[in-house]
């Protein structure tokens, strides 16, 4: 057990200090994240010493189980490569200047509208790709409206990472604790929409509280027009991503895996947009951004961490976790420890991790486990960069666009709004479950 806990100890601590200090790793012309390499590492490290058997993770691999990591990095991806396609076609930016021109010059009503339409727009794609898009976008009009961007950017991040609770499909971690446990489509949405509808309100009630000064300050409207690039296309892309949407809510009443669901639908978005191309004989740049956006950095982040859990796992580390929360005030003490441990080994990791230890409970007390640490790696990216990938995402982009919010300053804001939310949506959860 010591051997496994050190590699398992020294491959998070590598990929944090990655993320802090040497985001990115260069091979020749070739420049990549460096944190999946560093996790991939450990896996092999696991392996090359026995800690994990080969044998063992291959049954995993394709094993018929909801906990099979390919299958939900399938149902991650192909949604993603959905959202990607609308923000292609310019949905996003389209969406964003209405908002800006509906604000005219109150920063209120933009501070407003900007919290609802990436609330909503969250909630039916990703908050990782709500972050790529926004980002950027918020950055370029507030430096032409001469105004500040923090409002308005760390807004985005919490209403971002807040409805991305709402449904399953909100956040690769909702994917794979709920899967993982057999929770579907509906009974996640029935569950969890009323604590994110508690955090959500909470969270909006403290910006305001944070940056009312700020927003007090006259703005000058922005003459920039969006407008859709291709009309034809975005009309499939929408399609595409509400037909899916419906399919997978009910998933588990026709039968079908939502995994098959999703991929089916990226592969029929990738034919008819072919099909359309080719019509009007024309390139398909969509499908090629498509394919150069999606986050297959993931794919061997993922496997790698599932590694290195299914290593602790079989060498008796979860089990002494679940003892040590027992199985009293199950949804505070998941919920909280989640919430943290996300920020010593990101989101991801730690969904890996406690779906491993959930899995030692049963009935409804593993459901509360279960959905109370979904609340813990959504609203943990709150505390510090490192706790969610839209964290790191987020930074880096500010980093790019040269604005300055330290390290000190996310963790001063974030935990003033982390906490009361994380409060409320496990207080929530408690009362319904």
């Amino acid at each position: 057990m010591t051997a496994t806990l050190i590699i398992a100890g020294i491959t998070c601590a590598l990929m944090i200090l990655s993320i802090l200090f040497f985001p990115k790793l260069k091979i020749g012309k070739i420049e990549i994240d460096a944190y999946w390499p560093i996790t991939l590492s450990g896996a092999a490290a696991m392996l090359i010493s026995g800690k994990a058997e080969l044998s063992t993770v291959g049954k995993a691999l394709i094993a018929d189980s909801a906990i099979n990591p390919l299958k939900i990095l399938v149902l991650f991806i192909s949604m993603t490569v959905l959202s990607i396609f609308l923000d292609e076609v310019g949905f996003f930016s389209y969406l964003a200047s209405v908002t800006l021109k509906r604000a005219k010059s109150s920063q209120f009503a933009l501070f407003l509208y900007l919290y609802l339409i990436v609330s909503v727009l969250t909630v039916f794609t990703s908050n990782d790709i709500i972050i790529l898009t926004f980002t950027p976008f918020i950055c370029y009009f507030a430096k032409n409206a001469k105004i500040s961007p923090i409002p308005y950017l760390f807004a985005e991040f919490i209403a971002a990472n807040t409805w991305s609770m709402a449904l399953i499909i909100g956040n690769p971690t909702n994917i794979y604790l709920a899967t993982a446990n057999g929770i579907g489509f509906v009974d996640y949405f029935l569950k969890m929409i009323l604590p994110t509808l508690g955090a959500g309100i909470v969270s909006f009630g403290i910006l305001l509280l944070l940056f009312h000064k700020k927003l007090s300050e006259k703005i000058e409207p922005s003459e920039g027009k969006a407008e859709i690039k291709d009309k034809p296309l975005l009309v499939i892309g929408l399609v595409h991503l509400s037909a899916c949407t419906l399919l997978l809510a009910v998933s588990s009443y026709i039968g079908f895996e939502m995994w098959y669901i999703s991929l089916g639908f990226a592969v029929s978005l990738f034919v008819c947009t072919l099909v359309c191309s080719a019509v009007r004989k024309e390139r398909p740049a969509a499908l090629g951004a498509c394919l150069a956006r999606a986050p297959w950095q993931l794919i061997p982040f993922v496997l790698s961490m599932f590694v290195l859990i299914l290593a602790l796992s079989e060498n008796g580390v979860t089990a002494r976790i679940e003892t040590l929360f027992g199985e009293s005030g199950v949804v505070f003490k998941y919920g909280f420890a989640s919430l943290f441990t996300a920020n010593f080994i990101n989101n991801i990791p730690m969904s890996v991790l406690f779906s491993s230890v959930t899995e030692m409970l049963s009935g409804t007390l593993r459901t509360e486990a279960v959905l109370a640490s979904v609340v813990g790696s959504n609203l943990g990216a709150f505390l510090t960069p490192i706790g969610a990938l839209a964290g790191i995402m987020w930074s880096s982009i500010l980093k790019t666009q040269h604005v300055k919010f330290s390290f000190a300053d996310f963790i001063k804001d974030g935990a003033i709004v982390a906490l009361p939310s994380a409060l409320t949506a496990l207080g929530v959860l408690a009362l319904i479950v």
